[in-house]
């Protein structure tokens, strides 16, 4: 595929190529969320808390992710710009808070590609049993097999090589996965009204309230994405009011799929079963339609959202390293564009190799990062709520596109205060506090803790005394200049 020179396009101020339309823009923050958890971790939820609990778990985590997507929606209307949060902060908290942020939704969003990374290789391990040779060591009880780990190192090098080469490359590749995952979906259906059993879905309930709220801490790690759409958006060619609606309208698309997935997966096997089947969805969808080349079909959706997951993810967090680096947060080598295809290319560069380093650290590398990247991401959603509330107070009168509740000050201060108290309540899950807090384990806070500290040493090395508001970036990048006697 021959990419289109960037001049095809519109050129935003920064160099960046309007390429994004809405079609585009929705599968991209759909496609985010869609990535293997609905095949591997299906199964958990149900043992968890019962069909009907795994159910009332993503509607009640959704209903977060509505409130936290509403207040994006409002903000990348507002300010169309590359790197969402980083622009938000940046304008209603100061630089500091803004790198801290930012650097925190960075490193969920890398977590979630070296993710895909590793699970790519566990996937296709269930296609070509053989895929394990040549011995390498072990790390964490799990052993590490050359070929399967290339697996994750090719596929990394691929997409990596795909966003070199420009959004549109990306977002056509993009657009195509995700209408396989949506016949995916379809088959699904079809196969509930063709060979389900009702009674399979028993028990509705199991584990209490704190089976619910195991498979309510997975939700941030699952629906972050959506996210991704204010990250992209001076490569979007649609109105800013119509970007924040298609924030909101990739999460409810989520939803239903989350949703879906685990009713039709109940139907499918019954809970007792549940233990003996690792890829629960892609064994449902043969036992529902009757024939295994039905898992074969889900399997490869899997392997599709593995793709869309890694290549929204890929964007997202390039182009978060290019805002920081282009207001002086991080150093000037991420903010470099590609002089043929003006992407973030050294950006990209640095999270694939992090992607073809995971694979070979083995299997037990997908529980480390979910849990390291689920908070990292909650701080994100915190602070952004925070800075909605700071801005509908500091800035009335700005230019709002997309105002979430109405006309007046008093619906969107709900929503801001509910995505606040919600977003707490959600990092609170992951702290020692309460007897329904999750362990994340120490290799967890160890990745999450020495990212985080990277962080706070950028944070601490800006100027002092630049004040939020609308200047502040020009203004930091003027005091940095100094500083460097540029």
């Amino acid at each position: 595929m021959t990419p289109e020179p960037a001049r095809a396009h519109t050129v935003s101020e920064s160099g960046l190529v309007k390429a994004l339309g809405s079609l585009d823009v929705l599968f991209v923050g759909f496609g985010a969320m869609i990535g293997f958890g609905w095949i591997v971790l299906t199964s958990g939820w149900i043992q968890s808390a019962g069909t009907a609990g795994a159910m009332l778990a993503f509607a009640a985590g959704g209903v977060v992710m509505i409130f936290v997507g509403l207040v994006y929606s409002e903000l990348v209307s507002a300010m169309p710009l590359a790197g969402g949060e980083h622009n938000y902060l940046l304008r209603g908290m100061g630089p500091r808070t803004a790198v801290f942020g930012s650097w925190a939704i960075t490193g969920g969003y890398i977590s979630v590609v070296m993710f895909e990374a590793v699970v790519i290789p566990e996937t296709v391990l269930y296609l070509v049993p053989d895929l394990e040779q040549v011995f390498l060591w072990s790390v964490a009880g799990s052993d590490v097999h050359l070929t399967w780990a290339l697996t994750g190192t090719v596929t990394a090098v691929i997409m990596g090589w795909i966003n070199v080469r420009g959004i549109r490359t990306a977002s056509l590749v993009q657009t195509f996965i995700v209408c396989f995952l949506l016949l995916v979906g379809l088959f699904l259906i079809i196969g509930v009204f063709v060979g389900s059993e009702p009674a399979n879905a028993e028990p509705l309930f199991t584990g209490g309230a704190p089976g619910i709220i195991a498979v309510m801490v997975a939700v941030p790690f699952l629906f972050v994405g959506f996210d991704v759409i204010p990250q992209s958006a001076e490569e979007v060619k649609v109105p800013p009011r119509k970007i924040g609606k298609l924030v909101v309208f990739s999460v409810l698309m989520a939803i239903a799929w989350y949703l879906l997935i685990i009713f039709t997966s109940s139907m499918a096997i019954p809970a007792a079963d549940l233990p003996n089947h690792d890829l629960v969805t892609a064994d449902a969808l043969s036992v529902l339609l009757g024939h295994e080349i039905w898992g074969t079909v889900v399997i490869a959706g899997g392997i599709a959202g593995i793709l869309t997951s890694w290549n929204a993810f890929l964007i997202g967090a390039s182009r978060l390293m290019f805002s920081m680096a282009r207001a002086r947060m991080i150093p000037l080598w991420f903010g470099k564009l590609h002089p043929r295809y003006r992407t973030p290319s050294n950006a990209v560069i640095f999270i694939s190799a992090l992607a073809a380093i995971a694979p070979f650290l083995g299997s037990g590398m997908i529980d480390w990062i979910v849990n390291a990247g689920s908070p990292a991401i909650i701080i994100a959603y915190f602070l952004v709520s925070v800075v909605f509330l700071v801005l509908r107070r500091r800035e009335p009168r700005m230019d709002r596109p997309m105002r979430v509740g109405g006309s007046g000050s008093a619906g969107g201060t709900v929503i801001g205060v509910l995505s606040v108290v919600l977003t707490a309540c959600m990092f609170a899950l992951y702290l020692p506090l309460t007897p329904w807090s999750t362990d994340l384990g120490w290799p967890a806070w160890v990745m999450f803790g020495a990212w985080m500290l990277i962080g706070i040493w950028f944070m601490v090395r800006l100027p002092r005394g630049i004040r939020a508001g609308a200047g502040a970036e020009e203004e930091l990048i003027a005091a940095v200049r100094r500083r460097r006697g540029e």
